[in-house]
């Protein structure tokens, strides 16, 4: 990634727990030497746990975090995020609400022993609003809810500007949250042709390809309020997972560099 990173100018890398865990210490030490040679910082690592499925498996997944957090502050890693499934078969919106609390609640009180930050990302697209029996959070506004019933310091959101724009939401939503609310940041772009209604989860753009969100208002509004944080894409794009990954990684730094400069 560190090679990769520096021939397409991208400023960070993905930390992945399990890689870290399983380097030696040595292998660890040269790793680590040679990212901060080059002035590359990180990305948010994904939370490794299990929160969806029964309870056997989540505390499993729980009793390994202390391990993985130890391992990514040692690394000076800072910030872990996650995504919420918008619905879901069996459980009612208040049933959902009180489980996803109580498990997030427990891995964030691990995390934040540990100094990390533990972001959720709400998912705006209403196909998968209506997939499944109940709806849940799919939207800022229950996002902040949820995280405001979890009540820890370290918690906060994962932006993205598609589920941003599949939410109905603008800028003046965005400066309405603080630097310290916002744990990372997915730039996206919705697909033409399609209404905001008819937007799919697993078929995005590139950010500034179709020109359907307002990205240049969505980067301004996380300007003006202080945001320091990661920058990443995840298209979900099946022409750019079809390329030779060098030419998917020229792409997307391209995109990236495109929409940033914007502002």
């Amino acid at each position: 990634m560190i090679d990769k990173a520096l021939e397409f100018n991208f400023e960070a890398i993905l930390p992945v727990p399990g890689q870290l865990m399983d380097m030696s210490p040595g292998k660890l030490n040269e790793f680590l030497a040679k990212k901060e040679a080059h002035q590359l910082t990180w990305d948010a690592a994904g939370l490794p746990v299990d929160f969806r499925k029964d309870k056997a498996i989540f505390e499993q997944g729980l009793k390994e975090l202390p391990k993985a957090a130890a391992t990514l502050r040692k690394c000076g890693v800072s910030r872990v995020s996650t995504w919420i499934m918008p619905t879901h078969d069996e459980l009612s919106y208040l049933e959902n609400f009180k489980q996803h609390s109580e498990r997030l609640g427990k891995a964030a009180q691990i995390l934040g022993e540990e100094g990390l930050k533990l972001g959720f990302e709400y998912v705006g697209t209403k196909n998968l609003k209506i997939r499944s029996r109940y709806p849940f959070v799919g939207t800022m506004k229950e996002m902040l809810e949820l995280i405001a019933d979890i009540d820890r310091p370290n918690v906060g959101i994962q932006l993205d500007s598609f589920h941003w724009y599949t939410s109905n939401e603008t800028p003046a939503d965005l400066e309405k949250l603080s630097n310290d609310q916002i744990v990372t940041c997915d730039l996206n772009d919705a697909t033409a042709g399609r209404s905001l209604a008819e937007q799919i989860d697993g078929e995005r753009q590139l950010p500034g390809d179709s020109g359907l969100i307002d990205l240049k208002g969505f980067m301004q509004a996380l300007v003006n309020i202080g945001y320091d944080g990661p920058v990443r894409a995840e298209p979900f794009n099946a022409k750019l997972n079809a390329l030779d990954n060098d030419k998917a990684l020229a792409a997307t730094s391209k995109a990236m560099w495109r929409t940033i400069n914007l502002i």
